[in-house]
């Protein structure tokens, strides 16, 4: 190939690059103009959302609350359940019910019956919204090797089997109305990067989200039904160390206050999304660099905290042993 040949080649590659990153930029732009959607007029009046106690789930619970849902809130800690229902009650005058549900025991029998207290509260109420929060990512910062294989499962059990599992019961009611909207959040790490090192089950598990999302959306449009996965970057909650937060840049930490009203405001408004700004220029920035400097960057950035890690866990060890807990379901 002469030399001018090559040239042009690449200046096209590089020129299709950067159109396709306009193309994502102007659509993100043209969606910005769109006005939100009545949720309680296109949707229904209740929501049911997973993991709504702490982090992004409790500020998604009041956001959708503020919208005028009701909500059933899905949760593993009765006490957390009730004084969070008792503030939304409260402080928005919705109404509300709760369902005791560990989703890490999903697939037994304690989780089975969860699973019918799920079923036998929604079944009646026009449930218009399912939001599909939550998700551990413990442990983190690790070589599979090096993990108890039982806590592999347990991100397995949250993130993907849960998450099927609670949307298969509540679509059955959306089908017979015609309408719905279903958000599963996944993750950053599994959307715009190509890999997510040391956390290798959890990206896997958001991936699945992604891809379960899709093709239910392109299986329930026809029927009224929106489904759609968003993909946060990272959140200012438990889910992240002090230490590990520290060592990202705060602008790209976004609260959960703030992730939460950017989510509920795209609910309908395309299939798989970045909802917040901040997170959308990450997004942006990402689909320039190279696949192999992500790999490179994100692996010597886990290692990073793989040692903070390793130096916190005699200490939560030790207050867990104490009667703390050290693992929390978001």
């Amino acid at each position: 190939m002469s030399a001018s040949m090559w040239f042009v080649s690449m200046a096209t590659i590089g020129a299709l690059h950067v159109a396709a990153g306009c193309f994502r930029l102007l659509r993100y732009l043209s969606l910005c103009l769109r006005r939100p959607k009545d949720l309680r007029r296109c949707y229904g009046s209740w929501a049911v959302i997973t993991g709504p106690t702490s982090g992004l789930g409790r500020s998604m619970a009041m956001e959708l609350a503020l919208q005028g849902l009701n909500l059933v809130l899905v949760g593993r800690d009765p006490a957390k359940l009730h004084d969070l229902s008792d503030t939304i009650t409260k402080t928005h005058g919705v109404k509300t019910k709760t369902v005791v549900f560990d989703l890490s025991l999903v697939s037994t029998p304690e989780g089975d019956e969860a699973a019918r207290r799920l079923r036998a509260v929604v079944e009646g109420l026009d449930v218009g919204v399912l939001v599909n929060n939550a998700g551990i990512a413990k442990p983190g910062a690790m070589y599979v090797h090096e993990a108890k294989v039982e806590s592999l499962v347990r991100i397995v059990r949250v993130n993907l089997q849960a998450l099927t599992e609670v949307t298969a019961a509540v679509l059955p009611g959306m089908v017979a109305r015609s309408r719905g909207a279903i958000v599963n959040i996944g993750s950053g790490s599994a959307f715009a990067l190509p890999s997510f090192p040391l956390y290798s089950v959890y990206a896997a598990t958001k991936r699945y989200v992604a891809v379960f999302s899709k093709n239910l959306d392109v299986e329930y449009k026809s029927k009224g039904i929106d489904v759609q996965c968003q993909a946060p970057f990272y959140v200012d909650t438990k889910m992240i160390s002090d230490e590990a937060k520290a060592s990202f840049y705060p602008l790209f930490v976004v609260s959960p206050d703030a992730c939460a009203r950017a989510a509920v405001r795209w609910i309908g408004h395309g299939g798989l999304w970045v909802p917040n700004f901040a997170h959308q220029v990450q997004w942006w920035f990402a689909g320039f660099v190279p696949e192999i400097v992500h790999d490179v960057y994100h692996l010597a950035k886990h290692l990073q905290q793989r040692d903070i890690f390793r130096m916190l866990r005699p200490s939560r060890a030790a207050q867990g042993r104490m009667g703390c807990s050290g693992d929390k379901v978001y």
